[in-house]
Parts: structure tokens; C-alpha cells; sequence
């Protein structure tokens, strides 16, 4: 449904409404009958930033997914999905014809599925094209054979003809010696400098198919008689680079003295809606290039699957929860599979947010100079994003003329907390509070119960060194504390958002196990007393 000709050749109805005084003609595209929850959104400006695309879909009501499509065109596409079939057609009536730095969006219905019979879609399941789609899932049952982390590289335009080769013969030479499927995306970003190409294959596979086109491109060169050093460029999602940067640059250090190249990252400056990547030049000889592709895939990958792990762990704990809806994720995220757990799994494990269904309060620490980026123009993006997560975010007062950080408290849900968290983290990165080359760490604190505290540190601290090692952040439990008037006490975790996250829920799910045991002795003590 990308292709404007589609939507409008299946014009079914038509409908006025009137927006800012102007009558304006909707385009239904899809019959009554065959109308979803999900709309699609053609013709967004690729600059459009997230969050204002967000705020602008959440005032027709609650959104539960953007996902953006990929398309030849060089504006955005993007598909929404609504909580409510009524929720879809107010956003369907009030956003066709709007108008945003002199883009038009058009608006259609993406088609409920479930309400065309069922023979049709039996018969389409056998076509070519989405049976190949089945076969390279059908021998991953597990985990690891489901991730597929493609190279992505940025080759210079006049070099795609000499890697596709005459007939093609070239990049089928590719293809075959590598075991590797090499899709070169000739089509994006008409008249650019560079083309993307992407590979799928074992690591292995993509850094031999990577190496083979270096080659075939310095040939060329060489031919030509340009007898230019042509730098290797890597496309990596934003949210994936930091950990490839590490602390303070020590591993890009690393990869750059052990391989004798000189790597530089583009600036986040260039990061829209339409381009959430960003480019690793990796200068140097073909074969120095070579190796430092084989360790920055390999931290890259180790990142991707790092949060796959962490979202599936979010998933479970969040039935229905909807990551890519969290928009300074959506593109990185709505590539990765779904958790893969059984059917009825998570009903048989122990669901901490159906039996809690109390809202949650998080205090996460910002930059005193982020303030003002939190709060928006007349408070408009805490507003929004308070809106878009479903909670209540208040920045308390600073405590003082010269203090480098402030509070901001998050009262919600656990879904609610994902979001707003999710959020804060992506806008203090993608308005550079902090150095390009480290990644987002926050430091949040919860409240637990004291008599959950000791569970929480563990027999010689055993717990907590488990949490740290599980998801990666910093958890500490103060020693010595006065409990509050709730008898409460505090614990600080710090981290980037997917190890927090993972870690608050894990705390969240140790305070619950010792109130039920608590329950359970009191309800034991109760019966006990009664029976004398």
C-alpha cells in the first residue's frame, strides 16, 4: 500500500469534512467493510521528526504503532495503528489534506485482514514471494537462526555498475561465493552521491561479500585512473551506535589501533524520521578495512541482540506492549522479531504488572541544561509526550542555584514508564546533551519497601550483583538509610534505557514476591490465631 496510483485506482468511498474552514474530499481507499484500526500516512516531509509526527497522530486518540515503510520515493511513509477502529477514522478525516511545510499528507485505510475470507489469503500463503519469506524462517526455531543482522554499506554511485557487472555476472559472482543475498537499493535517494546496499548472510558471509565489493570498487578506481583510497561506509541504527563507541571512545580506540584505520561517525545533526542511521567511515587498505568491519559488526551485533534480548523481557512483562510506538526507536526496532515464547507461557509465569496494577512512580535524573528541551515551547513537548505516554511527568524544583541535574518525576503504568522513560532518553540524544561518542545513562531511582531492601542486595549482595550482570546497569542500594514516613527506601539504578528498564522491572518483580509472602505469612498467621 506505498504506491499513491493503488490507493487512489481503489477508491471505494469518499467522504467532505471541513478542517480549518477548508472542505476538503477524503480518500477512504478501502471498503466500509474491510476498514482497521490501521491507517497509512503518504507523503510526510523526511525531515518530519518524530515526536511531532507523534504528537500530531496521538490527539485522535491512543496510538499503539508507528512503523515506518520502505518505499523508492523520497518522502516517508508511515503506518499507524489505533486502539479503536473509531479512533483510525477521526485521524483518517482530520489528517487527510493536512498540510505541513508544504507537504499534503494522503491518508488511506490499511485493510483488516481478518475480515476478508479466508480462502484468498490460503491461496496468496502459496505465492512465490511469501513462501521464500517463510522459508528462511522456517528452520529457525530458535532464537539465534530468527536474528538476522545485515551489513549495510554506502558505495559511491558510479561504482554500482561495475559492482552489479555485465547481465549482472558480477554481483551474482558475489552472491555465490560468499553464500550471501547482496540487495542493491539503485532505486533510493534518486541523483545521491551514494547508494545503500544491504547484505544478508553468517558474519562470515557478509564481511567476505563486504571485502569482495572493496575490491571490486578499488578496481574500477584504478581503471578509471581516479586512484583514490575509497573509505568503507557502515550504516548503523542511532540507537546501536553508542555501544560501538563505548566509554569515552574506547572501543572505536581499539578497533582503530588494531586495524590501523582511521573511523569517524557522522554527527546525529543528520538523523530524521526517513534516516535513522548513521554513517561509520572506516578509512584505510582493503585489507585494514576489512578487519575493522568484521570488529564493528561484531559490537554492533552484539548490541542489536543485547536489545532483543531486553525487549523480549519487556514483552513478557508487558503483554501487548508496542515498542515501536516509542518513536526514537521505531525504525531500529520494527525489525526485530517478537518475543518467541510459547503459547499461554506468559500466563503460566509469574506477571508481575496483572497482579500490580498500582501506579508506579520513577525519578530519573536529567541534565539541568536539558530542562528547557524537556519542557518544550509553553511546556508543548512535556505536554505531548505526557499525552503520548499515558502518565504524569512533573520536573521537581532544583534544589539549588548550581546543581547539574534535575529531577523528573514519572508517575504511570508500566507501559506508561517505558514510554516517557524511552522518550526523555532519545530526546537528550538526538539534542546532543550528550557526547556523540558515549552513550545515554540516566540515573533513576525507585522506591521499594524496606523490608524488600535486604531481598533486593541479597546474602553477601548477591542479588544485586546478578542485576548488574544481567542487565548491565549499575544498581545500588544505599547502606544506612532512614526509611521515609511510607517506610520506604530508595534505590538508584543507572544505565542506558534498556538496562534500566530491565532492571527497574526486575526490582518491581522482587518487592511483589516479598508482599505476597508477607500476605501469605500474615493470612498463615491469621488462621493459626483463629484455630486456637
Amino acid at each position: 500500500y506505498s504506491s499513491d496510483r493503488l490507493c487512489f485506482l481503489c477508491l471505494s468511498f469518499k467522504g467532505k469534512v471541513e478542517l480549518h474552514g477548508k472542505v476538503i474530499e477524503v480518500d477512504y481507499s478501502v471498503p466500509k467493510k474491510l476498514r482497521s484500526r490501521k491507517i497509512q500516512i503518504r507523503n510526510i516531509p523526511p525531515h518530519l521528526q518524530w515526536e511531532v509526527l507523534d504528537g500530531l497522530l496521538a490527539q485522535y486518540g491512543t496510538v499503539e504503532n508507528v512503523e515506518q515503510v520502505n518505499t523508492d520515493i523520497e518522502t516517508a511513509v508511515v503506518n499507524v495503528s489505533y486502539a479503536t477502529k473509531d479512533q483510525a477514522k477521526v485521524a483518517v478525516e482530520k489528517l487527510s489534506g493536512h498540510q505541513y511545510e508544504n507537504h499534503t499528507f494522503r491518508i488511506s485505510y490499511i485493510p483488516d485482514e481478518d475480515a476478508s475470507s479466508s480462502p484468498p489469503p490460503q491461496r496468496s500463503r502459496r505465492g512465490g514471494n511469501t513462501s521464500r519469506e517463510q522459508g528462511s524462517s522456517a528452520g529457525g526455531s530458535s532464537q539465534s537462526k530468527q536474528i538476522d543482522f545485515p551489513l549495510r554499506i554506502l558505495v559511491p554511485t558510479q561504482f554500482v555498475g561495475a559492482i552489479i557487472g555485465k547481465e549482472g555476472l558480477t554481483i551474482k559472482n558475489v552472491t555465490k561465493q560468499t553464500q550471501s543475498k547482496v540487495d542493491i537499493h539503485r532505486k533510493e535517494n534518486a541523483g545521491a552521491a551514494e547508494k545503500p546496499i544491504t547484505i544478508h548472510s553468517t558474519p562470515e558471509g557478509c564481511s567476505a561479500a563486504c571485502r569482495m565489493i572493496l575490491e571490486i570498487m578499488q578496481k574500477e578506481a584504478n581503471e578509471t585512473k581516479s586512484n583514490e583510497e575509497i573509505p568503507l561506509k557502515i550504516l548503523a541504527h542511532n540507537s546501536l551506535v553508542g555501544r560501538l563507541i563505548g566509554k569515552e571512545g574506547r572501543n572505536l580506540k581499539k578497533i582503530e589501533q588494531d586495524t590501523e584505520t582511521k573511523i569517524t561517525i557522522s554527527s546525529l545533526q543528520d538523523l530524521t524520521i526517513y534516516n535513522p542511521e548513521r554513517t561509520i567511515t572506516v578509512k584505510g587498505t582493503i585489507e585494514a578495512c576489512s578487519k575493522a568491519e568484521v570488529e564493528i559488526m561484531k559490537k554492533l551485533r552484539e548490541a542489536y541482540e543485547n536489545d532483543i534480548i531486553a525487549i523480549n523481557q519487556q514483552a513478557n512483562l508487558i503483554p501487548g506492549l508496542n515498542l515501536s510506538a516509542l518513536g526514537i526507536f521505531s525504525t531500529g526496532l520494527s525489525v526485530i522479531p517478537p518475543a518467541s515464547t510459547p503459547r499461554g507461557a506468559a500466563a503460566a509465569g509469574y506477571n508481575p504488572f496483572v497482579q500490580m496494577p498500582e501506579q508506579e512512580v520513577v525519578y530519573l535524573f536529567i541534565p539541568t541544561q536539558a530542562v528547557g528541551a524537556i519542557i518544550g515551547k509553553k511546556g508543548q513537548h512535556i505536554k505531548q509526550l505526557a499525552r503520548f505516554a499515558g502518565a504524569s511527568i512533573k520536573i521537581a524544583p532544583a534544589e539549588g542555584p548550581d546543581v547539574t541535574e534535575r529531577m523528573v518525576v514519572i508517575t504511570g503504568p508500566p507501559e506508561a514508564q517505558f514510554k516517557a522513560q524511552g522518550r526523555i532518553f532519545g530526546k537528550l540524544k538526538e539534542e546532543n546533551f550528550f557526547n556523540p561518542k558515549e552513550e545515554v545513562k540516566l540515573e533513576a531511582h525507585i522506591k521499594v519497601p524496606s523490608s524488600a531492601a535486604g531481598r533486593v542486595i541479597g546474602k553477601g549482595g548477591k542479588t544485586v550483583n546478578e542485576l548488574q550482570n544481567l542487565t548491565s546497569a549499575e544498581v545500588i542500594v544505599p547502606r544506612d538509610q532512614i526509611p521515609d514516613e511510607n517506610n520506604e527506601v530508595i534505590v538508584k539504578i543507572i544505565g542506558h534505557f534498556f538496562a534500566s528498564q530491565t532492571a527497574q522491572r526486575k526490582i518491581r518483580e522482587i518487592v511483589q514476591q516479598v508482599k505476597q509472602q508477607e500476605q501469605k505469612q500474615q493470612q498463615g498467621a491469621a488462621t493459626s490465631h483463629r484455630s486456637k
